[in-house]
């Protein structure tokens, strides 16, 4: 399997913040960097030699960035089966088409992870109001209904509370193909992110600590203050999955701990995670970085956490408030970094950026990135 050196060229599938910071990493080692993306003004634009302004769905634009590039990654899945054909067609492509084609429709993603023996919740695929009232019914009441296809950072789902909603789920949702899953008597949220190169060499990260406002990602700490045989558990799971879909690149397994202490898959993400930019300022090797080693099959690097960091996501809502954000203020704080992602707009639930900050205890990283946020403003 060939090796990509620095001097090499990597093409990106999307140049949203996360394109934009495997970029930045990529320029670290020395490579080239193009991308692929509908917005003109991405914030991969900035710091890429070349940015392609199309559509996901154009593939001959894709196989343009493709023929000038020795290998092609994506920072985000819902890239358009076609596209992801043409590409690898021309250049590696990595994670492969395969699959990509079974994250981006939960019910086949569920349906995989159950045949492949990876502990699930209670679930059903969908595909009309009235089966749905009946499955809301045997899934208990409780449940939460999601588009098969599409949705991110909460969009795309529904709670219902009792059958009586179907219905109006499955307009809401636009009167598509769902998944229903039981709702779950959670402990916590946590993810484990998992490296794989073409060769075969795997690392797995130490689980982060996860917690949702409004189904967004609000905070994360790395490592999570998990129980030792919990963090075995979910690395091992993350390895499995990795090794049984033949990654190469990133995956990230999105878990949820039950109060009885088991341990179940919610989703897959075959890329950088929002849940691991602490590993940014934790690790030796940020997960930026380490896509860039993987899909290039070059050693993957150290997942050491050499001091525990946390992250606070910063949405476009607080630049629409007045005043805008107190940046001098964080800048002024000890331990604690501002990352801004160069998007011109600010809207309500966009991620605009994030802080991070370090500490000597998960705790103390913790509360210093919410003694930030609260300085800027939020």
């Amino acid at each position: 399997m060939k090796t990509i050196l620095p001097g090499g060229t990597i093409g990106i599938l999307g140049g949203g913040q996360l394109g934009r910071m495997m970029a930045l990493s990529a320029r670290t080692l020395g490579f080239q960097v193009q991308a692929l993306d509908p917005d003109p003004a991405c914030p991969a634009r900035w710091v890429v030699d070349q940015c392609y302004t199309a559509d996901f769905g154009d593939a001959k634009a894709a196989a343009q960035l493709a023929r000038a590039c020795d290998v092609v990654t994506l920072e985000i899945e819902k890239i358009p089966l076609p596209t992801l054909r043409a590409v690898a067609e021309h250049v590696p492509l990595r994670p492969s088409a395969a699959v990509l084609e079974m994250v981006q429709h939960r019910g086949r993603q569920k349906a995989w992870l159950a045949k492949s023996g990876f502990p699930l919740g209670p679930w059903r695929e969908l595909g009309g109001a009235v089966e749905l009232g009946a499955a809301v019914e045997a899934l208990g009441g409780k449940c939460f209904v999601k588009s098969c296809e599409g949705g991110y950072d909460g969009r795309g789902q529904v709670q219902v509370k009792a059958a009586k909603e179907a219905a109006q789920a499955w307009r809401e949702l636009g009167e598509r193909a769902v998944v229903a899953e039981a709702a779950l008597d959670l402990e916590a949220e946590l993810s484990v992110l998992v490296a794989r190169s073409p060769r075969g060499e795997t690392v797995v990260y130490p689980p982060a600590f996860n917690h949702h406002e409004e189904r967004i990602l609000a905070w994360s700490l790395l490592p999570g203050p998990l129980p030792p045989e919990v963090v075995t558990r979910a690395m091992e799971i993350g390895r499995g999955l990795a090794n049984a879909l033949q990654v190469e690149g990133l995956l990230v397994v999105e878990l949820f701990l039950l109060k009885d202490g088991r341990l179940l898959v919610n989703e897959l993400a075959p890329r950088p995670h929002n849940s691991f930019h602490a590993t940014e300022v934790a690790c030796l090797t940020s997960q930026f970085e380490q896509a860039v080693r993987a899909v290039c099959n070059l050693p993957l690097g150290s997942v050491e956490v050499v001091r525990p960091a946390a992250i606070v996501n910063l949405l476009g809502d607080l630049w629409l408030r007045e005043g805008g954000p107190r940046f001098e203020q964080v800048l002024a704080m000890p331990g604690v970094r501002l990352h801004l992602y160069g998007k011109r707009d600010a809207r309500k639930g966009r991620k605009m950026g994030h802080l991070s900050a370090v500490g000597a205890t998960p705790e103390e990283a913790l509360a210093r990135v919410k003694a930030a946020s609260q300085a800027l403003g939020m």
